[in-house]
């Protein structure tokens, strides 16, 4: 399940969503990771919210993948993410991944997070004195495409 938002999540809403998910497959596992906007400096100055750009399709067929991938371990995994701006202290990603077992719960959990930051299809900018700056010293080139991409001069 993929749930996009926009601004900061709620996120008691989302945990009990999931939660209900995992009790109407009869899960005993529910491992949920929840995201947060640090106040930093950054180079140009106080960053005072992250702001994030989505293509819906490109997310979700990266997403849906991830879900088949999980399904073969009998997992299923929900996230969350915001749109537009998220002020520090509050929270732009959720996700849980749900199953009978912790074992596989946990297995998956892991890959599917630290994937998610190097590959999900989300652009990320700073905040900074109301201005939106591209995060390019924290952004990874998705293949053959974008900004980014080795194969643009």
């Amino acid at each position: 399940m993929l749930w996009l938002y926009q601004g900061a999540l709620p996120t008691s809403e989302i945990y009990a969503k999931c939660e209900q998910i995992a009790l109407e497959r009869n899960n005993g596992a529910l491992n949920v990771f929840t995201g947060i906007v640090r106040a930093e400096i950054g180079q140009n100055g106080k960053i005072e919210a992250l702001s994030f750009d989505i293509y819906k399709p490109l997310l979700q067929k990266w997403f849906d993948t991830w879900q088949e991938r999980a399904k073969a371990h009998d997992v299923y995994i929900c996230m969350a993410h915001s749109i537009g701006d998220v002020m520090t202290h509050k929270s732009s990603y959720m996700c849980a991944t749900i199953s009978p077992h912790r074992t596989q719960s946990l297995e998956v959990y892991r890959t599917f997070i630290e994937d998610f930051k190097a590959n999900a299809p989300i652009w990320k900018y700073d905040v900074m004195n109301s201005q939106r700056i591209y995060a390019k010293e924290r952004s990874k080139p998705l293949a053959g495409s974008g900004i980014l991409s080795p194969n643009i001069p």
